[in-house]
Formats: structure tokens, C-alpha cells, sequence
């Protein structure tokens, strides 16, 4: 990797600053859900940083892992009335409006310059029929979305525009309040409808090109049967998009299903072409609702295993399905001393309900003579953090690193906290993989990512960057498939750094490249990317005999994967690469975080009380470049032989080490810097 590269925090910063001083959108906090925007996306882009940096205990240096170079990568223009910066090298297709001209990744910041500014009038976009929104208010949107599907306004492009405001509409507009506005609309009678229409026009809104009128039918044109029919379709697309996560609120936080189905029973009587949407929306109720009795008592009995909290073969054999907040898990809590209670908890608990658990297991404990009284719950990571959780936070087990223990104490306990003893002390041996095939190990690594990036909802990669801590729905799949990349990344160092034997440790690396090829063959570039950036530890990178003893054909194609993780040209090289590929494929999980961090601390998604739809048009679009690497099934493997079984319990429970510096420790012990 060039040496000097700037670690990912100043690059975003110095873009950040680029554009502000252009008189762009850096440095504005956005209004997404309360609270300032920059603390919730450095809090977030704290979560991604891992997987792009790394630091050489023996150097003292940050060297930058599949991160942007900062002198290449250019500064986002946007040409006049564009709405947002550009994203280099994600979004390159037709239809953006005047701005669509998305500029090469290989161009220089120094040959790019231009003001970034809030889109304020509409234009019809080159090429991709995409027509773009005003910058309006949330409500507003929301109305003019219903008069799209009502058919009246913006004609073909409108699917891509209900698309657009679905996956976006949470990072402006709260789900309370969208489904208020549709309830209310559903309600309005053809008078008031016509009011508000007109009361619209009167602000002077104009469409296409910013200077033409709205032609003759206008909202004032639908009449009252129309409105309810674009509200119903509407509403279907919302509850379709949102299912999963609508039925794990319930009864608990939303009767928006059963209020609009009372609602279009009651106009039945007036509107008889409705019907067939009332028993659509019946069975949308009983869906969102009323799960069968057998689904319930299921649910009650099943306690699922976390990721890294796999403790029977039969559990880690199962194929993975996507996690709920009121899923059950068990999970060891531990004390100063290391011994630990194990605990039954939902995985959206709050830290208070965690912490009184512990109590109430810790009151029946003989180890515990006196009860502590005020307890606090720390993370404990193997290289001796102990970042605290605050009582209100939820959902705090996803968050957890690979070799990352809770722990509960006294505040005055704090300091005394230590690392469990097997995540600070290493045994040497022989690795289990000697005796596994590279194909058999890389199919089981591609089977098992697929699993975890199937169970991950396409909200979550929007809540995961936009709203972070506050989101509604925690991105709780898409934390575990992050962790799969870290877990993979330090298990490739471990196998091979556990090694004693010179032979053997050049076996081995010869098996990873193998691993990696096999990996990039069958299009898994999360576990491909994972095992050459796990090669590319410091602590494996310096073991020069290791390397010496590799034979010039696995050298060279290791090379060449290194050139796919090369940063430079905002990624070029991988992102040639995915373009090429068919689905379906795993991409690099991170990246994509990354370039939705980059497009949203790239312009403001408010001005004022206007939402930049826009931005929203470009999230979506990235948004759906993930459903399109889902579009098709991978085949998944079905032998039972025992051999096979040992193989796939192995991939889905790695035991590794993801403490850097002992890592390094163990790094120089086999071959000592004079060597």
C-alpha cells in the first residue's frame, strides 16, 4: 500500500472543509430525528474506520487498508442546479437531472471545482427520463408522491420516485407522522382536497425546466376516488417495503394497518372500486398483526444464538435467518473476577434491564457475599478497552468486537476491569486446516455470507449511516455481517501466525491465496477482500521467510489482489471489478457504508425546512445496487457427509485473535527482526 496516506477521519474531514469553503454542505448540522447530525455520523463512520485502517505496533504508523487516496479521489462537483455533490464512481448512469454528468474517479481534485448547492428547481434530467422533485417539505413530498401515483403528474418515472421516497423517507420524515399525512389524505373529502391544491399552486411551484406551468390537470383534477386509490397503493408499497420490521412493532407502536382498513371499509359503500384493496388491506392487517399461533409459540421457545455465542454444533449448523430486536439470546456477563452469570435477554433490552438481570442472578450467587448497588455495564475488549454503555442504550450485543466480553461492575471497579486470560495468552499449534480442502472452505465461507448479507434489511444500510444510535430500526444484520469481515480479516493472521513451522506457515499461506481465488470465483468479495486484507496484517506482511518461501506463481497472484484492494483512484480497481459481476454476488459490505458516509456528509439533507430530494434520488439508487446484487439465489450446498459437517461447523465458530499488538508479539517470536 503507498505509503503516507491519510488516515479516513482527516480525508473526510478535508472534503468535509473543501466543500464548505465552496460554499457547499459541509459543517451543517443535519435535522434527521433530533440531535446533531455530525455526532451521529462520526459515531457511525467510528464503526466502519476498523475495517480500512490499521496500526503497525513495530512502525508506530497508521497504514491506510482499502481506504480512499486522499490526492486522487475528487472533490465532488455538482454542476449548476444540481442538488447534491457527486459521487465518484458509484453513481454513473442517466437521469440525474443537469448534474447527471457524474465526473471520472481518475480525475484530480485540482481539475475539479465547482459550488455545491441545494437543488432548488426541478429539471428533466439527460437521458434517464428521471424527473426531479422541488426541495419541499417533508409533507409536501408526501403529497406530491400521492399525485404522482395518482397518475397526474411526472408519468413514467413515477415507480422510481415511489422507490426513491420508500427507502428514504425515514431520514426526514418520521413514520409517525407519514402514516398521519396518508390516514389524513384518505379521509379528505373532495373540497378540502381541492383547497389544499389549490392553496399548493398558489406558491408559485412550477414543473419541468423550472419555467413551465403544470399542465390542465393538476391536483385540482383528482377527484376523491383517485386520492384514496394513489393513498392505498402507496400505502401497500410502504407496508411491503417495511414488513419485517412493521411486524416487530405489532400492536406495540403502530395501528396504522388497521386504522386505514377501517377507514376504507366505512367509504366502501361510496367507492365499490375499492374493494378489492379492502381485502388486500384486511390481509396486509392480519399480516402485520396477527401471526399464527404457531409462529407465537415458536417464537416464545426459541432462543437464538448470537454470531460470536455459538455454543452447540446443532445451533452454528442452522442456516442463518435475519434477527429481530425481540429475539431471545443467552449471554455471559462476567464480574471483576471472571466468573460470570449467564443471562436469558431480548436483543433490543435496554442496558438498565441487562444490568437488573445481572442482579437478580448475582442475589442467588454464593460468590457474591454482598450485593453490588450500582452497577455499570463495560465492553471489555482483548486489548484492554472499556468503553461503558449508557442505561438507556439498546441493543447493545451486535455492537460487540470479535473477542469484546460484558462485563459488570461498580464504577469504583472500573479500572481493575482485565481481559478474559485465553483473549491475552496464546497457545501455539498446528491449525485444523491442514486436514481441509481450500474448495471446502471456501464454499462454506461463501455460503455462510450469503446467509448473513440475505438477512440484512435495505433499510438498515440507510439507518446504519443516517441516524446511527437514534434510528427506529437497528441495523442489528448488518453489525453482524460487519463483524463477519473483522472475524475473517483477524482469523486469516491467527491460522497462520499460530503456525510454528516454517513449511507449514508457507502451506498455509499458499491455502489462503488459494482460499481468496476461490472466494472471488464464486463472487464473495466480503470474505475475498477479508482474507487478502487478513494477509495484508502488518504482523503477517513482515514475516519475510514466510514470503521468501512462496512460490512465484502464488506471489504474483497475490499481487494481483492486492491491485483489487488498491484504494487509489477512489477504488478503482474493485469497483471495475463489481461492474463486471452478475448477480447474485456479495459485495464488500464497508465500501458501501463508505460511499453512503461520503454522500451524506457531502450535502446538507436539509435547507432550512426543504429536504434535498436529490440526495434522497442518489441514496436510493445506491440502495438499490444492493437489491440488485440480491436479484438472484445462490446455490446453497446440501451434502451431509461428516467431514463436510467439521468444515462447516469450523467456518461458522473461528476462534481467533483480533488483539493487534499480541498479534505483532507473536509475529516477531517467529521470526525475530535481525532474522
Amino acid at each position: 500500500m503507498p505509503a503516507g496516506m491519510k488516515p479516513l477521519e482527516k480525508f473526510l474531514k478535508k472534503q468535509t472543509t473543501a466543500l464548505t469553503r465552496a460554499g457547499g454542505f459541509g459543517g451543517v448540522a443535519d435535522k434527521v430525528g433530533g440531535g446533531t447530525g455530525a455526532a451521529r455520523r462520526r459515531a457511525s463512520l467510528s464503526r466502519v474506520v476498523p475495517f480500512f485502517r490499521e496500526t503497525s505496533p513495530d512502525g508506530g504508523q497508521t497504514r491506510e487498508v482499502f481506504s480512499p487516496d486522499s490526492e486522487e479521489l475528487p472533490s465532488w462537483p455538482s454542476a449548476a442546479g444540481t442538488g447534491v455533490a457527486s459521487m465518484p464512481g458509484s453513481m454513473n448512469g442517466p437521469g440525474f437531472g443537469r448534474g447527471g454528468d457524474v465526473r471520472s474517479p481518475s480525475l484530480s481534485s485540482d481539475e475539479q471545482s465547482s459550488e455545491a448547492s441545494l437543488i432548488t428547481e426541478s429539471s428533466s434530467g439527460g437521458g434517464g427520463g428521471w424527473t426531479l422533485l422541488h426541495a419541499d417539505t417533508p409533507d409536501n413530498l408526501t403529497l406530491a408522491v400521492l399525485d404522482s401515483v395518482a397518475g397526474k403528474r411526472f408519468g413514467h418515472c413515477t415507480e422510481t420516485l415511489l422507490d426513491d421516497f420508500m427507502l428514504t423517507h425515514p431520514i426526514f420524515l418520521t413514520a409517525e407522522r407519514f402514516q398521519h399525512i396518508l390516514l389524513q389524505q384518505f379521509r379528505m373529502d373532495m373540497e378540502g382536497k381541492e383547497g389544499e391544491a389549490g392553496g399548493r399552486e398558489g406558491e408559485g411551484e412550477k414543473q419541468e425546466g423550472g419555467g413551465e406551468e403544470t399542465d390542465g390537470e393538476g391536483d385540482g383534477a383528482l377527484d376523491a376516488a383517485d386520492r384514496k386509490q394513489a393513498v392505498l397503493n402507496v400505502a401497500f408499497r410502504y407496508l411491503d417495503t417495511y414488513r419485517e420490521l412493521l411486524q416487530e412493532e405489532g400492536e406495540r407502536n403502530n395501528n396504522f394497518p388497521k386504522e386505514l382498513y377501517m377507514c376504507a371499509v366505512q367509504e366502501l359503500s361510496h367507492y365499490p372500486e375499492l374493494v378489492e384493496d379492502v381485502f388486500k388491506l384486511q390481509r396486509w392487517t392480519e399480516i402485520i398483526h396477527c401471526p399464527c399461533d404457531e409462529e407465537k409459540e415458536s417464537k416464545k421457545k426459541q432462543v437464538r444464538p448470537l454470531f460470536r455465542h455459538f455454543r452447540r454444533i446443532d445451533a452454528c449448523l442452522q442456516p442463518r435467518e435475519a434477527f429481530r430486536g425481540s429475539d431471545e439470546i443467552f449471554c455471559r456477563v462476567y464480574t471483576p473476577d471472571h466468573s460470570y452469570v449467564t443471562i436469558r435477554s431480548r436483543l433490543s433490552c435496554r442496558v438498565g434491564e441487562i444490568l437488573a438481570l445481572v442482579r437478580e442472578k448475582l442475589q442467588y450467587s454464593e460468590d457474591q457475599p454482598v450485593l453490588p448497588v450500582n452497577l455499570i455495564l463495560v465492553a471489555v475488549t482483548s486489548a484492554g478497552e472499556k468503553p461503558c454503555f449508557a442505561l438507556a442504550m439498546r441493543q447493545c450485543f451486535t455492537t460487540l468486537g470479535v473477542n469484546t466480553h460484558l462485563f459488570a461492575c461498580e464504577p469504583s471497579e472500573l479500572d481493575s476491569l482485565l481481559p478474559l486470560p485465553e483473549e491475552i495468552h496464546w497457545s501455539p499449534g498446528d491449525s485444523k486446516l491442514h486436514d481441509m480442502s481450500a474448495e471446502e472452505v471456501s464454499n462454506q465461507l461463501v455460503v455462510f455470507d450469503w446467509e448473513l448479507f440475505s438477512c440484512v434489511h435495505e433499510v438498515e444500510f440507510v439507518c446504519y449511516v443516517f441516524h446511527g444510535e437514534q434510528s427506529r430500526w437497528r441495523p442489528l444484520n448488518l453489525e453482524l455481517v460487519l463483524q463477519r469481515c473483522s472475524e475473517v480479516q483477524h482469523w486469516v493472521a491467527t491460522e497462520i501466525l499460530q503456525c510454528q513451522s516454517l513449511p507449514k506457515r508457507i502451506q498455509l499461506l499458499r491455502k489462503f491465496i488459494k482460499i481468496a481465488a476461490l472466494c472471488k470465483q464464486q463472487q464473495d468479495l466480503l470474505s475475498f477482500l477479508a482474507v487478502v486484507l487478513g494477509l495484508d496484517n502488518p504482523a503477517v506482511n513482515r514475516l519475510r521467510l514466510t514470503w521468501e518461501g512462496l512460490p512465484g506463481k502464488f506471489r504474483k497472484q497475490f499481487q494481483q489482489f492486492e491491485s483489487i484492494a488498491d484504494p487509489s483512484r477512489n477504488h478503482k480497481s474493485y469497483r471495475d471489478l463489481i461492474t463486471s459481476l452478475r448477480p447474485p454476488l456479495i459485495p464488500f459490505t464497508p465500501l458501501l457504508l463508505k460511499d453512503l458516509t461520503f454522500l451524506h456528509e457531502s450535502c446538507k439533507t436539509f435547507h432550512g425546512e426543504l429536504v434535498n430530494f436529490e440526495k434522497m434520488h442518489k441514496v436510493a439508487d445506491m440502495v438499490r445496487n444492493i437489491r440488485r446484487y440480491r436479484s438472484s439465489q445462490l446455490a446453497m450446498d446440501t451434502e451431509t457427509s461428516p467431514s463436510h459437517l467439521q468444515t462447516k461447523a469450523y467456518i461458522r465458530q473461528l476462534q481467533v485473535i483480533d488483539n493487534q499488538n499480541l498479534l505483532f508479539e507473536m509475529s516477531c517470536k517467529l521470526e525475530p527482526k535481525d532474522t
